[in-house]
Protein backbone atom coordinates (compact mmCIF):
# COMPACT_ATOMS: atom_id res chain seq x y z
CA UNK A 1 0.00 0.00 0.00
CA UNK A 2 1.40 3.13 -0.86
CA UNK A 3 0.43 7.03 0.10
CA UNK A 4 -0.78 8.50 -3.63
CA UNK A 5 -2.63 11.36 -4.71
CA UNK A 6 -4.72 11.07 -7.87
CA UNK A 7 -4.64 14.65 -9.51
CA UNK A 8 -7.03 14.67 -12.11
CA UNK A 9 -10.00 12.28 -12.09
CA UNK A 10 -14.09 12.77 -12.97
CA UNK A 11 -15.53 10.57 -10.69
CA UNK A 12 -18.47 12.48 -10.38
CA UNK A 13 -19.58 11.66 -13.55
CA UNK A 14 -22.50 9.23 -14.56
CA UNK A 15 -20.38 6.18 -15.57
CA UNK A 16 -19.56 5.92 -11.55
CA UNK A 17 -23.32 6.16 -10.76
CA UNK A 18 -23.65 2.40 -9.89
CA UNK A 19 -21.18 1.37 -7.46
CA UNK A 20 -18.97 4.97 -7.00
CA UNK A 21 -18.87 3.93 -3.18
CA UNK A 22 -16.83 0.94 -4.36
CA UNK A 23 -14.56 2.97 -6.52
CA UNK A 24 -13.90 5.14 -3.50
CA UNK A 25 -13.34 1.84 -1.43
CA UNK A 26 -10.90 0.48 -4.14
CA UNK A 27 -8.42 3.63 -4.08
CA UNK A 28 -8.29 3.53 -0.13
CA UNK A 29 -7.23 0.17 0.27
CA UNK A 30 -4.55 1.29 -2.71
CA UNK A 31 -2.96 3.92 -0.24
CA UNK A 32 -5.03 7.14 -2.47
CA UNK A 33 -5.39 9.19 0.32
CA UNK A 34 -7.01 12.73 -1.76
CA UNK A 35 -8.63 13.23 -5.36
CA UNK A 36 -8.65 15.95 -6.85
CA UNK A 37 -11.86 16.72 -9.37
CA UNK A 38 -12.19 18.99 -11.85
CA UNK A 39 -15.13 20.66 -13.68
CA UNK A 40 -16.32 20.04 -16.98
CA UNK A 41 -19.20 22.65 -17.89
CA UNK A 42 -22.35 24.17 -16.17
CA UNK A 43 -24.06 20.80 -16.52
CA UNK A 44 -21.87 18.73 -14.01
CA UNK A 45 -21.38 21.24 -11.57
CA UNK A 46 -23.82 20.00 -9.01
CA UNK A 47 -22.71 16.57 -9.69
CA UNK A 48 -19.06 17.32 -9.11
CA UNK A 49 -20.19 19.33 -5.90
CA UNK A 50 -22.51 16.59 -4.46
CA UNK A 51 -19.28 13.99 -4.51
CA UNK A 52 -17.34 16.21 -3.18
CA UNK A 53 -19.77 16.99 -0.43
CA UNK A 54 -20.14 13.59 0.38
CA UNK A 55 -16.93 12.64 0.42
CA UNK A 56 -15.17 15.50 2.44
CA UNK A 57 -11.42 15.65 3.26
CA UNK A 58 -10.87 12.81 0.38
CA UNK A 59 -12.60 14.43 -2.90
CA UNK A 60 -11.43 18.15 -3.88
CA UNK A 61 -13.31 20.27 -6.37
CA UNK A 62 -12.51 22.44 -9.06
CA UNK A 63 -14.44 24.42 -10.70
CA UNK A 64 -13.80 25.75 -14.67
CA UNK A 65 -15.35 25.44 -18.13
CA UNK A 66 -13.68 22.40 -20.30
CA UNK A 67 -12.52 23.54 -23.70
CA UNK A 68 -14.53 21.03 -25.50
CA UNK A 69 -17.55 22.58 -23.70
CA UNK A 70 -17.07 25.80 -25.79
CA UNK A 71 -19.63 26.87 -28.27
CA UNK A 72 -21.32 29.79 -29.34
CA UNK A 73 -23.11 29.66 -26.21
CA UNK A 74 -19.72 29.86 -24.04
CA UNK A 75 -20.62 33.65 -22.67
CA UNK A 76 -23.76 31.79 -20.61
CA UNK A 77 -21.44 28.46 -19.99
CA UNK A 78 -19.27 31.03 -18.92
CA UNK A 79 -21.22 32.95 -16.33
CA UNK A 80 -22.59 30.11 -14.63
CA UNK A 81 -19.41 28.35 -13.94
CA UNK A 82 -18.00 31.56 -12.75
CA UNK A 83 -21.05 32.55 -10.80
CA UNK A 84 -20.64 29.20 -8.78
CA UNK A 85 -16.39 30.19 -8.67
CA UNK A 86 -17.01 33.19 -6.87
CA UNK A 87 -20.05 32.02 -4.60
CA UNK A 88 -18.29 29.34 -2.98
CA UNK A 89 -14.29 30.50 -3.78
CA UNK A 90 -13.59 29.03 -0.35
CA UNK A 91 -14.46 25.65 -1.45
CA UNK A 92 -12.68 24.91 -4.87
CA UNK A 93 -9.05 24.51 -4.81
CA UNK A 94 -8.13 24.90 -8.41
CA UNK A 95 -9.96 26.49 -11.58
CA UNK A 96 -10.00 23.68 -13.92
CA UNK A 97 -10.06 22.24 -15.96
CA UNK A 98 -9.45 24.97 -18.48
CA UNK A 99 -7.17 24.80 -21.28
CA UNK A 100 -7.59 24.17 -25.26
CA UNK A 101 -8.95 21.33 -27.13
CA UNK A 102 -8.58 21.04 -31.36
CA UNK A 103 -8.37 17.01 -31.68
CA UNK A 104 -11.80 16.93 -32.57
CA UNK A 105 -12.58 20.54 -33.84
CA UNK A 106 -11.17 24.21 -34.55
CA UNK A 107 -14.61 25.86 -35.20
CA UNK A 108 -14.50 27.58 -31.84
CA UNK A 109 -10.43 28.06 -31.56
CA UNK A 110 -10.95 32.08 -30.43
CA UNK A 111 -13.26 31.51 -28.46
CA UNK A 112 -11.89 28.78 -26.79
CA UNK A 113 -7.95 31.09 -26.64
CA UNK A 114 -10.74 33.78 -24.83
CA UNK A 115 -12.16 31.81 -22.70
CA UNK A 116 -8.87 30.07 -21.92
CA UNK A 117 -7.45 33.54 -20.41
CA UNK A 118 -10.22 34.78 -18.76
CA UNK A 119 -10.16 31.55 -16.58
CA UNK A 120 -6.54 32.46 -15.93
CA UNK A 121 -7.05 35.71 -14.66
CA UNK A 122 -9.88 34.22 -12.65
CA UNK A 123 -7.31 31.93 -10.74
CA UNK A 124 -4.48 34.70 -10.43
CA UNK A 125 -7.85 36.87 -9.13
CA UNK A 126 -8.81 34.48 -6.80
CA UNK A 127 -4.73 32.91 -5.76
CA UNK A 128 -5.62 29.78 -7.43
CA UNK A 129 -3.63 26.88 -9.47
CA UNK A 130 -5.06 26.36 -12.66
CA UNK A 131 -5.25 22.40 -14.80
CA UNK A 132 -4.58 22.80 -18.02
CA UNK A 133 -6.08 20.78 -20.72
CA UNK A 134 -4.24 21.01 -24.27
CA UNK A 135 -4.72 18.78 -26.93
CA UNK A 136 -3.46 19.42 -30.41
CA UNK A 137 -2.83 22.76 -29.18
CA UNK A 138 0.50 23.32 -27.38
CA UNK A 139 1.02 26.48 -29.43
CA UNK A 140 -2.02 28.08 -29.02
CA UNK A 141 -1.48 27.79 -24.92
CA UNK A 142 1.72 28.61 -25.04
CA UNK A 143 0.71 32.00 -26.45
CA UNK A 144 -2.26 32.19 -23.80
CA UNK A 145 0.17 31.79 -21.01
CA UNK A 146 3.63 33.53 -21.75
CA UNK A 147 2.17 37.19 -20.75
CA UNK A 148 1.37 35.45 -17.06
CA UNK A 149 5.25 33.46 -17.15
CA UNK A 150 6.49 36.20 -14.16
CA UNK A 151 3.39 35.99 -11.74
CA UNK A 152 2.24 33.66 -9.49
CA UNK A 153 0.46 31.61 -12.22
CA UNK A 154 0.53 27.97 -11.01
CA UNK A 155 -1.13 24.72 -12.20
CA UNK A 156 -0.77 20.96 -13.93
CA UNK A 157 -0.27 20.80 -17.59
CA UNK A 158 -2.89 17.89 -17.62
CA UNK A 159 -2.02 14.59 -19.44
CA UNK A 160 1.57 14.59 -20.43
CA UNK A 161 1.63 13.46 -24.14
CA UNK A 162 5.43 13.20 -24.04
CA UNK A 163 5.96 15.71 -27.14
CA UNK A 164 9.60 17.11 -26.59
CA UNK A 165 8.73 19.91 -27.82
CA UNK A 166 6.02 20.30 -25.41
CA UNK A 167 7.83 19.07 -22.63
CA UNK A 168 10.50 21.95 -23.22
CA UNK A 169 7.83 24.68 -23.06
CA UNK A 170 5.54 22.77 -19.93
CA UNK A 171 9.03 23.25 -17.90
CA UNK A 172 9.75 26.71 -19.11
CA UNK A 173 6.42 27.68 -16.49
CA UNK A 174 8.16 26.97 -13.49
CA UNK A 175 5.45 27.02 -11.16
CA UNK A 176 3.72 24.12 -13.25
CA UNK A 177 3.59 20.58 -12.59
CA UNK A 178 3.32 17.53 -15.33
CA UNK A 179 0.98 15.23 -14.64
CA UNK A 180 1.56 11.58 -15.88
CA UNK A 181 -1.40 9.62 -15.86
CA UNK A 182 -2.02 5.74 -18.02
CA UNK A 183 -1.09 6.50 -21.14
CA UNK A 184 2.74 5.88 -20.21
CA UNK A 185 1.47 2.26 -20.20
CA UNK A 186 0.47 2.16 -23.52
CA UNK A 187 2.67 0.22 -25.93
CA UNK A 188 3.20 2.93 -28.94
CA UNK A 189 3.74 5.51 -25.82
CA UNK A 190 6.97 7.57 -26.59
CA UNK A 191 6.26 9.30 -23.09
CA UNK A 192 8.91 7.03 -21.34
CA UNK A 193 11.48 8.01 -23.45
CA UNK A 194 10.90 11.70 -22.52
CA UNK A 195 10.31 11.68 -18.38
CA UNK A 196 13.99 11.27 -17.72
CA UNK A 197 14.41 14.97 -18.75
CA UNK A 198 11.65 15.89 -16.44
CA UNK A 199 12.42 16.67 -12.61
CA UNK A 200 10.72 14.55 -10.11
CA UNK A 201 10.06 17.70 -8.44
CA UNK A 202 7.82 18.80 -11.38
CA UNK A 203 5.56 15.26 -11.38
CA UNK A 204 2.13 14.64 -10.31
CA UNK A 205 0.47 11.28 -11.18
CA UNK A 206 -3.48 11.37 -12.35
CA UNK A 207 -6.40 9.06 -13.87
CA UNK A 208 -8.10 11.27 -15.96
CA UNK A 209 -10.80 8.78 -14.80
CA UNK A 210 -12.93 7.59 -16.48
CA UNK A 211 -10.73 7.73 -19.56
CA UNK A 212 -6.94 6.46 -20.19
CA UNK A 213 -7.15 3.67 -18.51
CA UNK A 214 -4.12 1.93 -18.63
CA UNK A 215 -2.56 -0.97 -19.62
CA UNK A 216 -3.63 -4.23 -18.09
CA UNK A 217 -7.10 -2.60 -17.76
CA UNK A 218 -7.17 -0.57 -21.24
CA UNK A 219 -10.53 -0.98 -22.41
CA UNK A 220 -12.43 -0.73 -19.53
CA UNK A 221 -13.75 2.36 -17.64
CA UNK A 222 -10.69 3.69 -15.12
CA UNK A 223 -10.85 4.54 -11.73
CA UNK A 224 -8.41 6.14 -9.22
CA UNK A 225 -7.18 2.96 -7.95
CA UNK A 226 -5.85 2.14 -11.19
CA UNK A 227 -2.81 4.83 -10.34
CA UNK A 228 -1.26 1.91 -9.24
CA UNK A 229 -0.24 0.87 -12.95
CA UNK A 230 1.10 4.26 -13.84
CA UNK A 231 2.99 4.64 -10.90
CA UNK A 232 4.76 1.55 -11.62
CA UNK A 233 5.66 2.26 -14.91
CA UNK A 234 7.16 5.50 -13.88
CA UNK A 235 8.87 4.20 -10.72
CA UNK A 236 10.28 1.55 -13.70
CA UNK A 237 11.32 4.24 -16.27
CA UNK A 238 13.04 6.51 -13.48
CA UNK A 239 14.95 3.36 -11.65
CA UNK A 240 13.26 4.42 -8.28
CA UNK A 241 11.09 2.46 -5.40
CA UNK A 242 7.51 2.95 -6.39
CA UNK A 243 6.53 4.23 -2.76
CA UNK A 244 9.26 6.84 -2.69
CA UNK A 245 7.44 8.10 -6.48
CA UNK A 246 4.42 7.54 -4.74
CA UNK A 247 5.23 10.22 -1.79
CA UNK A 248 6.99 12.67 -3.73
CA UNK A 249 4.54 12.75 -6.29
CA UNK A 250 2.39 13.50 -3.36
CA UNK A 251 4.77 16.16 -1.83
CA UNK A 252 4.32 17.73 -5.04
CA UNK A 253 0.47 18.12 -5.22
CA UNK A 254 0.38 19.13 -2.09
CA UNK A 255 2.76 22.01 -2.26
CA UNK A 256 0.51 22.82 -5.10
CA UNK A 257 -2.97 22.36 -4.20
CA UNK A 258 -2.36 22.67 -0.43
CA UNK A 259 -2.89 20.79 2.68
Amino acid sequence: MWTIIDTHSHLFTEEFDSDRAEVLQRAKELGVTRIYMPNIDETTIDRLLKVCEDNSGYCFPMMGLHPTSVNENFEIKLQQVYQCLMARRDLFVAVGEIGIDLYWDNTFLDQQIEVFDRQVRWALELDLPIVVHCREAIQYIYKVLLPYKDTALRGIFHSFTGDPVEAELMLQFKRFMIGVNGIVTFKKSVIPTILPQLPIERLVLETDSPYLTPVPHRGERNESSYIGYTLMKVAQVLGCKPEELAVQTSENALRLFGG
